[in-house]
């Protein structure tokens, strides 16, 4: 008998541990997308060239990530992509090593390159300006991401409510668990967000915008509008 997902409790052993962030992703894959496989990494041919090409070592938790799941775009390339080892670059100071670029260009996400020495080392964030700290260890930071991707899933599986007034943000602390992460900016909401999650739903509050949402089944985005009455972006598609 499989052992049922629990989305809280990985993402919080996820948060705390290298090797459990990499098992949320593949049972994250298993329970809510498809689950991983062989192709689903980049080789390591792919990682050693692109090495050889920038003349450095990437860290261990990137190479880890890449080799389990760095071509699954699903998980990884929605909205904001993780670029693959062929598209790694510096940024024009040549200080940070370019991870992720925003959608159309209007965020990045690095590892300084003081920072390459480190197994896990800090992400940093830039909005067109300087280099900001962004999570303090890059497996925390691909968690995130794989969350974050996950909220532009087809529009059966997701869903965008915007206003989200104060009623319906009362019923979302009450009736959802917050999840465990650090204060972080974000990039709609720069003064931070916070992550929700029931059994089968995944919520992204961001501070004084929207409701992100997220199911694991039509059913469960079907049942989680009518917890949340509102102006719910794909609620007419439905």
């Amino acid at each position: 008998m499989t052992q049922r997902f629990d989305l809280v409790e990985g993402v919080a052993a996820g948060l705390e541990d290298r090797a459990a962030a990499w098992w949320f992703v593949q049972d994250f894959a298993e329970h809510w997308a498809v689950p991983l496989g062989d192709g689903d990494g980049w080789t390591e041919a792919d990682l050693a060239a692109a090495e050889e090409r920038l003349g450095l070592r990437l860290p261990a938790a990137l190479r880890e990530a890449y080799g389990l799941f760095g071509r699954r775009s699903d998980l990884t390339a929605q909205h904001h992509a993780l670029l693959g080892p062929a598209a790694l670059h510096l940024d024009e100071d040549g200080r940070v090593l370019v991870l992720r670029h925003g959608n159309q260009d209007a965020a990045a996400w690095g590892v300084g390159l003081d920072e390459l020495h480190r197994p896990d080392p800090a992400v940093l964030y830039s909005r067109g300006g300087d280099w900001q700290p962004w999570l303090d260890r890059l497996s925390v930071a691909l968690v995130e991401l794989v969350l974050s991707e996950s909220l532009h899933a087809p529009a059966d599986r997701s869903d965008l409510l915007e206003p989200l007034d104060d009623a319906a943000l009362r019923t979302v602390e009450q009736q959802y668990v917050q999840l465990p992460f650090p204060d972080y900016p974000v990039f709609a909401a720069p003064h931070g967000s916070r992550w929700f999650a029931g059994d089968e739903v995944l919520l992204r509050e961001d501070a004084g915008g929207p409701l992100y949402a997220r199911a694991r089944t039509p059913e469960a985005l079907a049942d989680l509008r009518k917890t949340l009455p509102g102006d719910w972006l794909n609620a007419d598609g439905a």
